[in-house]
């Protein structure tokens, strides 16, 4: 979970999306089909049938955005053409486009007033208490009607641990050459990893810091590139290409290394090891055309540029954006927890 200055959140949408595909049942009478359904270009978050074999269609927000209800429309007419899954959908049967946010802006009621198509939008918030959060989901129009459950969490922010070392002089002298946003951003991932678990070990080397049970078991690196003269950090999370293409498979974890644009997290890619050969749009542009290889762009290790942030984390049309460090730092936690 994950602090905000009006409440709680999801750490990230797929969290989100982790919640309501466990609870599909539960929450809308509703049994799953398939996660991250890809259709005509179209990436569904969830797709599901109903009691009476119809189509229910999903899209989850972690924040507001306006293009929600847009998105639906163009999903309702890719799988219609498409029609996956006709063992268990009949398509003769209406289909229910659902929306789940925790805030809507005003063009998706705009839309969802004057479309021809029946929308569902559920409003959604997270409250805490000390038997812990919980999430309450309410339809737009039924003030009265209101879902309330539990969701099952094991705190990170904190495992009895008061305090963490300070950070090693290491450290310090390679946070010379950041910003002081970039600077507080490692700070802030140092510490929210340390500090969670007491088995996490910080392993400091000549030009490597890496956080972890051991080295075999690691969730974090700092890397220190004599190029640039700058750090760089590199995350145990989902690799792109099974984060946003995964359907039932299992999610494979991979290390990833995260681009800074002098503020925050801006791109992440997958590099199995040492500092790869990927670059942003940006980079490349710094080398002279006939210097730079074939730009082979994909979601896997092999791409020659990364993937910016917002779609790897699902929010690349909100109109509010999650704090990048807090996020990423947090999936590769719960990822860390889940390989044990």
């Amino acid at each position: 979970m994950h602090q905000t200055p009006s409440g709680w959140q999801f750490a990230s949408e797929a969290a989100l999306e982790k919640f309501v595909w466990s609870n599909l049942k539960q929450l809308f009478g509703v049994t799953p089909l398939k996660q991250q359904h890809v259709s005509n270009g179209e990436i569904c978050d969830i797709l599901a049938v109903g009691d009476d074999r119809g189509l229910v269609i999903l899209e989850l927000k972690n924040v507001e955005d306006r293009y929600l209800t847009q998105q639906l429309t163009r999903y309702y007419s890719s799988l219609l053409e498409e029609r996956p899954f006709l063992e268990d959908v009949d398509y003769s049967r209406p289909v229910r486009l659902i929306g789940i946010a925790p805030g809507y802006h005003r063009h998706n009621l705009i839309d969802s007033k004057y479309s021809r198509l029946d929308f569902e939008l559920f409003h959604f918030s997270i409250t805490k208490n000390e038997e812990g959060f919980y999430f309450h989901l309410q339809q737009l129009g039924q003030e009265f009607v209101q879902k309330k459950y539990l969701i099952p969490y094991q705190p990170i922010e904190s495992l009895g641990i008061d305090s963490i070392p300070e950070p090693p002089e290491l450290l310090v002298k390679w946070l010379g050459g950041c910003t002081k946003e970039e600077q507080e951003g490692f700070l802030r991932v140092r510490s929210r990893i340390l500090t969670f678990n007491r088995r996490m070990k910080e392993m400091v080397d000549k030009r490597l810091i890496q956080y972890g049970s051991g080295k075999t078991r690691l969730c974090a690196e700092i890397y220190f590139q004599q190029k640039s003269q700058k750090p760089i950090l590199f995350l145990w999370l989902p690799t792109p290409s099974t984060y946003l293409l995964s359907s039932s498979r299992r999610l494979i974890v991979g290390r990833l290394r995260v681009w800074t644009n002098g503020q925050t997290i801006s791109h992440v890619g997958h590099v199995a090891e040492g500092i790869g050969k990927m670059r942003t749009e940006q980079e490349w542009e710094q080398i002279p055309p006939e210097k730079r290889p074939h730009m082979f762009q994909s979601l896997s290790s092999k791409s020659r540029t990364p993937v910016e942030v917002e779609r790897y984390l699902g929010c690349w049309n909100s109109a509010e954006k999650p704090d990048f460090w807090d996020a990423l730092s947090t999936l590769a936690i719960e990822k860390w927890l889940e390989r044990g």
